[in-house]
C-alpha cells in the first residue's frame, strides 16, 4: 500500500526521513488533497534508477531482435570464447 502524506507533514523533517528510510518505497506527499511530490531514501533511489536502467536496456535488446539485429546466444558465447582463446566457459 502506498504511502501517502500530507504536505504538512514535511515540517516534521526527522519523521519524514524515518518513513522513508523504514518503508524502502517512494512516499507520495498530497497539497490539497492532490498529488503534488513524491520524497524517497537515497538507497530507494538508486535502486529504482537501475531498475530504469535495466528496462531500457531490455527494451532496446528487445527491438534489435524484433529488427532481426544481434546473436543469439551460442553464437555470443563462442565469439567470447575465440576472444579470449577458452575452450569452455
Amino acid at each position: 500500500m502506498p504511502l501517502i502524506r500530507p504536505i504538512t507533514d514535511l515540517r516534521n523533517t526527522i519523521e519524514i526521513s524515518e518513513l522513508c528510510h523504514s518503508s524502502k518505497d517512494p512516499v507520495f506527499i498530497t497539497k490539497n488533497g492532490y498529488g503534488d511530490m513524491v520524497i524517497m531514501s537515497n538507497e530507494t533511489y538508486e535502486r529504482e534508477l537501475a531498475s530504469a536502467e535495466i528496462f531500457r536496456k531490455l527494451l532496446i535488446a528487445q527491438k534489435q531482435i524484433d529488427n532481426g539485429e544481434g546473436i543469439d546466444g551460442e553464437q555470443a558465447l563462442e565469439k567470447i570464447r575465440k576472444k579470449f582463446r577458452y575452450d569452455e566457459i
